[in-house]
């Protein structure tokens, strides 16, 4: 089983229940968007809500991913950076208790936090501290951390950085990784667009999409842009929400249908999503297979508040994937 290495934010998550949606009036972020704050304000948020029920983990889209390949039984890394702090220690010691291996510098600037407020309606408002995640340069691409890896996997939030993402993608594919990316948010695609679509050509491998990012990318609705999008690399996919997701690899489209679930927060669907299909993708399973095994994670996500999974269902999970 080819191993798999990530590259994303280093975050803590910090998951907040809000008991009504008061606390996004007072700070005027608007609903379900994500907000870019300074540290002054992600205290202020903190010290506002100190009172509701909170939970914390390692966190930011990639990390999210690789965490869940690592409880699927995957043999995995992680490149980020983070503070000299307690929220850095955080992050560092929950890569290594799932059995990450963290390749993370360090910087004297504060970890970065993702507040992530749940409504009672299960939408999700961020307010994002990137802090120290955002630090992460060319300069920090080492290729020997590359070695005795198969698949490179990055997060759309870091393309912004260009030089970052150039350099990391030639390193792995100089080192003979496959590159995998999630396109992350549409507003990312629309500001970069001519550079992702240039990266995407010249070095991924896999690319993942939701419908509006599949949107920004080829301007074309889920089927089309689909399409659209497997002229630029080898394995296409759009997922379409509660409809499912599209896969296109070898001008075969896999057609993957959405599982019921109880929704309280889809903090972390897509990530987790992108886990199943990459784990099964390194165990040689079929198109549809991968994607059956990204839909159902990415439905016992959702069932629950945050991007993680308790063993339990980690264990139900486990049993469930090895009958596809």
């Amino acid at each position: 089983m080819k191993k798999i290495l990530g590259m994303g934010n280093a975050l803590v998550d910090i998951m907040t229940l809000l008991p009504d949606d008061e606390t996004l009036t007072k700070f005027e972020l608007p609903k379900g968007s994500m907000q870019l704050v300074d540290y002054n304000f992600h205290n202020n948020i903190q010290n506002y809500t100190k009172s509701f029920k909170k939970q914390l983990a390692s966190g930011g889209s990639a990390a999210n991913t690789i965490h869940g390949l690592s409880k699927l039984g995957a043999k995995c890394g992680f490149i980020g950076k983070v503070g000299q702090d307690e929220m850095g220690q955080f992050f560092k010691k929950d890569m290594i208790e799932n059995n990450i291996e963290p390749f993370l510098t360090e910087s004297e600037t504060n970890s970065g936090v993702a507040t992530a407020l749940v409504s009672k309606d299960s939408e999700r408002t961020f307010a994002t501290y990137l802090g120290a995640a955002s630090e992460l340069i060319a300069d920090n691409i080492d290729e020997k951390t590359f070695e005795g890896f198969g698949i490179f996997y990055i997060e759309g939030y870091l393309v912004q950085n260009h030089e970052l993402i150039e350099k990391a993608v030639k390193t792995a594919k100089e080192k003979g990784l496959e590159v995998a990316l999630d396109l992350a948010s549409y507003n990312v695609v629309e500001d970069n667009f001519d550079f992702i679509q240039r990266i995407v050509k010249d070095y991924v491998d896999i690319v993942f999409a939701n419908e509006e990012e599949a949107k920004a990318f080829t301007g074309k609705e889920p089927q089309e842009a689909l399409i659209e999008l497997g002229k630029f690399a080898k394995i296409a996919i759009v997922k379409i929400g509660k409809k499912g997701s599209l896969i296109l690899k070898d001008g075969i489209v896999s057609t993957i249908q959405g599982l019921k679930a109880n929704s309280i927060d889809t903090t972390g669907a897509g990530d987790s999503y992108a886990a199943g299909f990459l784990y099964g993708y390194v165990n040689n399973k079929s198109m549809e297979t991968c994607g059956n095994m990204g839909s159902f994670i990415s439905a016992k996500v959702v069932e629950v508040v945050g991007p993680k999974l308790n063993e339990d269902i980690w264990k139900e999970i486990r049993e469930h994937i090895s009958t596809l």
